[in-house]
């Protein structure tokens, strides 16, 4: 071979090479299609859940594909972006993980910290029927004086049907200034619908009733003083209020105690597992179970402030966080637990603010009470069924509610069966 010969064939061996480079490198640098702002939120809201969201399947489909396929649509503005969002968060079928517009947002915020003005619902949609239902009314609020029951169906906001409403979307439309009328639509099981008219008002959030009520013994002979307390959700104020009922009772010489969780539906996780290390003074109260099925818990600090007789009453408007007081205090042997059946909410939700100001709940645990039992759509079975005939607020804890009569009962028992029944502590 010529030297001349030699040479070419070098110069091919070596620009081949670094031909393919070029090529490859080329392929990767290709500029990527520029993202409008819009399309960098839906981004910013599929991360969220790609990172949080409980069930690793995404409802059993491929969520990087959901991506693309959400992303190619067409968006040509903010509203537009805020419902792609939500028609990507409905493909995982799960109501409680949803987006919330920035007022929606704030709205959700000032709930568990703050105050806030309208008709006073913590409302739902059945997983079965796809209605929108009551929970329960806010003690004290529009809705309450109005006789509204837990497991109401609201047919219509004024002349709006909530078929097709979100759980946001009815909430926001059911808020407003105070002193705004408002008509909804119901039927209740067994009924016809009714219209009832409503004036909004500012919903107070302290969530703590205390007193103390002079009792009959089982004999008949004396009376003794239980301490009655009423939480009617689990918001910032939660733990500090119930803190100062239980030290304020115990000093007005409480012998035992009726917490009413009755109509209450939760609220902040934080709020129920602190409240519960007020009665519980050791061991787990919940545990939670993540994506992963990895098991976690929360357990008491030996903090509890009395060890004396509790009696917990319950409802179909006792869920979420109530759930979780509830199971803690039955599971660990610390209360009987009277009344009827609870919601049925097992899982648990966190908030993340998009950079836009709205932001997104989702559902990032679940959770089991201390026996390990999966509450979620099954509810907690009291230890005394008691049925209750619709009664109005201002019977509750009277001669009329038949549920506190019979944990009266219950308690006067222990009381006098017990030789020396642990006292209040300090």
């Amino acid at each position: 071979m010529s030297i001349k010969t030699m040479t070419k064939t070098l110069v091919k061996i070596i620009l081949c090479p670094i031909l393919l480079v070029i090529l490859v490198v080329g392929y990767w640098v290709t500029p990527a299609l520029a993202l409008t702002n819009d399309q960098t939120l839906i981004i910013e809201a599929w991360r969220i859940v790609n990172r949080s969201y409980v069930d690793a399947s995404f409802n059993h489909q491929n969520w990087w594909a959901v991506r693309q396929r959400f992303l190619e649509k067409n968006v040509p503005d903010r509203p537009s972006a805020y419902r792609v969002i939500q028609q990507m968060l409905a493909s995982l079928d799960d109501p409680f993980t949803r987006f919330l517009p920035p007022d929606q947002y704030h709205s959700l915020q000032v709930n568990t910290s703050g105050g806030l003005s309208g008709v006073g619902l913590q409302i739902a949609i059945d997983k079965e029927s796809g209605d929108l239902i009551v929970i329960a009314p806010i003690e004290g609020s529009p809705a309450a004086k109005a006789g509204i029951q837990p497991q109401d169906h609201i047919l219509k906001i004024n002349d709006l049907s909530t078929a097709n409403l979100t759980l946001d979307d009815a909430a926001d439309r059911m808020r407003g200034p105070v002193g705004t009328p408002i008509t909804l639509t119901l039927s209740r099981e067994g009924q016809v619908s009714v219209e009832v008219s409503l004036v909004r008002d500012h919903i107070a959030l302290n969530p703590v009733v205390a007193q103390i009520h002079k009792e009959l013994t089982e004999s008949g002979s004396q009376t003794v003083p239980i301490g009655y307390i009423r939480l009617s959700q689990f918001n910032a104020n939660a733990t500090h209020e119930m803190n100062n009922a239980i030290h304020r009772l115990i000093e007005e010489g409480a012998m035992a105690f009726v917490l009413d969780l009755r109509g209450n539906p939760g609220g902040l996780l934080q709020a129920g597992i602190e409240i519960a290390r007020l009665w519980i003074d050791q061991g787990p109260i919940v545990f939670t179970v993540n994506r992963q099925g990895i098991i976690d818990s929360l357990d008491a600090t030996g903090t509890a402030l009395t060890h004396a007789p509790l009696a917990v009453l319950v409802n179909q408007g006792t869920a979420s966080a109530s759930e979780i007081l509830a199971g803690a205090l039955q599971d660990r042997g610390r209360a009987q637990l009277i009344g009827e059946q609870t919601f049925g909410k097992g899982l648990i939700q966190s908030l993340f603010e998009l950079s836009d100001g709205s932001g997104l709940a989702v559902t990032v645990a679940k959770y089991e009470t201390p026996n390990h039992r999966d509450i979620n759509r099954l509810g907690i079975s009291p230890n005394q069924r008691v049925s209750l005939s619709p009664i109005q607020f201002n019977q509750l804890a009277s001669k009329a509610d038949t549920q506190y009569q019979s944990a009266v009962t219950w308690l006067t028992h222990q009381i006098s069966s017990t030789p020396t029944v642990s006292p209040p502590m300090p």
